[in-house]
């Protein structure tokens, strides 16, 4: 059983196509197919039904996912562990990161990071956090920065860097931005609101806010990019939560009667992985970021 059959495997079970495997691959699509083949037949059993354009695990394909997972990550991990035994940074570092760090929190971290390290390969991925949390626990990424999820998850060691303290914000000619008075949570509840989707850590966090006051939010849009939150906030259409470092003289900040809501911002790595010199050295530069 060899580890390009097992890749195959994984790129067509995780895309549920053999043409896009091929492509995440680069390689044909008759390649991936002779590579599915082979490991079909070293395992004697079909590993997938395909049915019309549709592509499904059967049961013994179910069966070896995660034992591909695991036996691709060890083999990873100990090419890692061999190279990191020269002390040259170098390689690839495969890094996922939000679009909001990306563009607000990043950019002087892979700056610097690059023009000490040039030799790394660096292979940015800007992905919502949630799916950089996958990520890293199934070994397809070797580290993320991203929000960090407001409990613990096993398997990954989560390192807070910054604080994002989260601003109640309208339009400068939003109804709301005319009040005087300090504006209650129940207030907010009477005009529809722009926000982040519910299954995002910053949703959540911002609807626990308001469920543990027995309120529903309004949300009339949703999107996970604070960016585009941003702009449908600043043309009227709802009050929003943005980071503090988000605020310019396109809205309004909000007096609310509700203590100080801060999201956490951070990065992971998984607990049973050894990370490359690459990743050690960026792991230093996030920590010396904090300390700036």
């Amino acid at each position: 059983m060899d580890t390009q059959s097992l890749q195959a495997f994984l790129a067509v079970a995780d895309t549920q196509s053999f043409s896009r495997a091929a492509e995440q691959l680069h390689l044909t699509q008759p390649a991936v197919s002779k590579r599915i083949a082979t490991l079909e037949s070293q395992v004697d059993a079909r590993l997938f039904d395909r049915i019309g354009r549709r592509i499904a695990l059967t049961e013994a394909g179910s069966v070896l996912l995660p034992q591909a997972r695991q036996i691709l990550f060890t083999v990873e991990d100990s090419r890692r562990a061999l190279a990191n035994l020269s002390g040259q940074v170098g390689g690839p570092l495969t890094l996922a990161t939000s679009h909001h760090i990306g563009l607000h929190r990043l950019p002087p971290v892979l700056k610097q990071y690059t023009q000490r390290h040039p030799a790394v390969a660096l292979d940015l991925h800007f992905l919502d956090s949630e799916f950089a949390y996958q990520g890293v626990r199934d070994g397809s990424l070797e580290m993320g920065v991203v929000t960090l999820a407001p409990h613990p998850v096993e398997q990954l060691h989560v390192v807070e860097l910054w604080r994002d303290r989260l601003c109640f914000v309208c339009a400068t000619d939003h109804p709301l931005a005319a009040q005087q008075r300090v504006l209650s949570l129940a207030d907010l509840c009477q005009h529809n609101c722009v926000m982040p989707g519910a299954r995002t850590f910053t949703g959540s966090l911002i609807a626990q806010r308001f469920e543990q006051a027995g309120l529903e939010l309004p949300v009339s849009m949703a999107t996970n990019y604070l960016e585009t939150l941003k702009m449908m906030c600043s043309v009227g259409l709802g009050w929003s939560l943005l980071p503090e470092k988000m605020i310019d003289h396109d809205l309004v900040e909000l007096k609310v009667a509700t203590a100080p809501l801060h999201r956490p911002l951070g990065y992971l790595v998984h607990n049973n992985r050894t990370l490359s010199n690459a990743a050690n050295m960026m792991i230093e530069a996030l920590e010396e970021s904090r300390s700036e």
